[in-house]
């Protein structure tokens, strides 16, 4: 990476980028022809090669006579407003190269606000930023050169394309080859500094586990993604360095079988799991209790009580661990480590009385474009689980007003084969600012059709009590977005979201996929009052895996930022489009040896 001049250092900063490269993204708006003109054209720059022969100073012009050369003509010069020193620049007799805005008034060629310049011949770039016009170009001509953009590591052929964009032999628009080149220089300036973020910690644990007996001994075969989760996952836990890796898998892709080889391999040393609600943790304790049942293990939430964990092989908890003297262990885990910020998910490594860096490796069953998380894979290592154990059937359909009555012929029928029904409402309380019913507004309706109809939602102190009492004996929750990760609800077998088109298509995507989790006939409901067709929705009902769903997500709307190694954050690519450009990513990916 090339080292910036300390002297250019304010004006980088000023510009807002930090390398060579990010500079020559910041392409001219337009060019400046500053070859002699052989004609004046109204209102269009000129340049004459002039001797200044007369000059007069009213209250509010400047105005100066100069015979051009190279038209072989009289022109007057005028400048409007003119600051104390302009006059300087204008010595009668002296003979110099003048720039400005042709006029013809009243059958007379004027050149209106003349400027003096040092040099003909060539074409200026103009550029919109925080700098001064000229300040700007200086450092463009100092920086921006072949030699400079290869020095900071991109290939010949893209800094020969990068440089022709600020010094064109003549103005023309923007080629393929000269895009491709602002894409791949974008592209490969942020996955630099994303690796360059990239810690390197060494550890002394080893994994040793027999993970293929353990999965000989499993009652179903796992998924061919699954398996090559664990082998990436298995290769990382025996090298010098702490494995730092995210597995990201569609919802019901079934990752917590990832998890629990990945206890198994990390044998005999301890395995430490956060999961972001106590219901989560529950279920992840119960799983691991039928498939490690040889293990020792401890669920530890706000209920546990206080006492040594020392004696335990698998410790899974809730952010309650954080509270908790955890004993050494050679690899942590973070589910759903979206819900968690980041100082939570740095706390629980530091936690542990380790000496060596623990391995950590975080989970997400919120999907990523593949080529988002090619990117990714500058700063962590990622896997993806794309396959599901078994299909999923659910049928998906947008609704309106009208369908209501056939909606609840439908509920009934599904009450009637003890199915259970999900209803998601946008708010908890009425708002005038929203044309939708709220759970306060709703329940009474639903509660008066039907029998055992429970209610929550975020701010329900009592939401995972609620949870639990309906998995056994409820016919309908109403709820919000509440249960987009969390309960598994095996009967569940139709969801209703209520003012649809409100969401995000992968919040849309989880609570579809809290039904048919157990390969029953779901049915999923996008409940709208708009009019009007909505091209995301119905993209939506038409896609099932949530891969193509993130795709279409990043369709929809604009990329998100990994900087901070948190997928949903901000930044706005500005030449590369991250649901179209796969193939660069790829290019950059390999360029960069990632």
């Amino acid at each position: 990476m090339l080292l910036l001049p300390s002297e250019e250092s304010d004006k980088f900063h000023r510009l807002g980028v930090g390398s060579v490269t990010a500079l020559s993204l910041i392409t001219p708006v337009s060019f400046e022809d500053r070859h002699l003109s052989q004609e004046l054209t109204d209102n269009t720059t000129c340049v004459i090669d002039a001797t200044v022969e007369h000059v007069v100073r009213t209250p509010k012009t400047l105005k100066i006579t100069f015979f051009a050369h190279n038209l072989e003509r009289v022109i007057e010069g005028i400048i409007f407003h003119p600051k104390p020193y302009m006059i300087h620049q204008f010595p009668k007799n002296e003979r110099s190269f003048f720039s400005g805005k042709a006029a013809l008034e009243l059958g007379r060629w004027q050149i209106i606000q003349p400027l003096k310049i040092t040099s003909v011949g060539l074409l200026v770039p103009i550029y919109k930023t925080p700098l001064r016009a000229d300040v700007m170009r200086r450092l463009v001509e100092k920086m921006i050169t072949v030699q400079n953009l290869m020095a900071d590591g991109l290939p010949e052929s893209i800094a020969q394309e990068l440089y022709g964009l600020h010094f064109p032999q003549a103005p023309k628009p923007l080629s393929q080859s000269q895009l491709h080149a602002l894409k791949f220089a974008e592209l490969y300036d942020y996955m630099r500094r994303l690796r360059l973020k990239r810690r390197f910690h060494p550890t002394r644990y080893k994994a040793n586990g027999n993970v293929k007996g353990w999965m000989k001994m499993l009652p179903f075969e796992l998924t061919e993604d699954q398996k090559k989760a664990i082998d990436e996952i298995a290769a990382d836990l025996r090298r010098e360095s702490a494995a730092r890796r995210m597995i990201v898998g569609d919802v019901g892709s079934g990752k917590t079988m990832v998890i629990l080889a990945s206890v198994v391999l990390m044998r005999p040393y301890r395995s430490i799991l956060m999961a972001p609600t106590t219901i989560l943790a529950a279920q992840l304790y119960e799983e691991a209790q039928k498939f490690l049942p040889d293990l020792k293990i401890a669920l530890v939430t706000n209920a546990t009580k206080k006492g040594s964990l020392e004696g335990y092989d698998f410790i899974i908890g809730t952010h309650a661990l954080l509270h908790r003297s955890l004993p050494e262990a050679g690899l942590v885990m973070v589910d759903e480590q979206h819900r968690f910020g980041t100082a939570q998910r740095h706390g629980l490594t530091k936690l542990t009385d380790n000496d060596t860096s623990p391995h950590y490796l975080q989970f997400s069953a919120t999907p990523i474009p593949r080529t988002l998380a090619m990117i990714e894979s500058a700063h962590i290592d990622v896997s993806l689980i794309v396959q599901t154990p078994f299909t999923k059937n659910i049928a998906t359909s947008l609704i309106t007003r009208t369908d209501f009555p056939a909606l609840l012929e439908h509920i009934r029928s599904e009450i009637a084969q003890e199915h259970q029904v999900l209803i998601v409402y946008p708010l908890v309380e009425q708002s005038e600012s929203i044309n939708y019913q709220s759970i306060d507004e709703a329940r009474g309706f639903w509660e008066g059709k039907f029998e055992n109809v429970y209610v929550t939602h975020g701010k329900d102190k009592e939401k995972e009590a609620v949870l639990l009492a309906f998995r056994t004996s409820g016919s309908i929750l109403l709820a919000t977005t509440v249960v987009e990760v969390g309960i598994s609800l095996p009967r569940l077998s139709t969801v209703i979201i209520v003012g649809a088109e409100r969401l995000g298509l992968s919040t849309l995507h989880q609570l579809r996929g809290r039904v048919s989790r157990t390969g029953l006939q779901g049915y999923c409901y996008l409940y709208t009052n708009a009019t009007a067709k909505n091209e995301r929705l119905a993209a939506f009902s038409t896609c099932t895996s949530g891969f193509e769903i993130a795709a279409l997500d990043l369709k929809f709307r604009s990329s998100g930022d990994l900087l901070e190694g948190s997928i949903q954050s901000g930044k706005k690519f500005r030449w590369a489009d991250i649901g179209e450009d796969e193939e660069i990513v790829r290019e950059v990916k390999g360029y960069l040896d990632l």
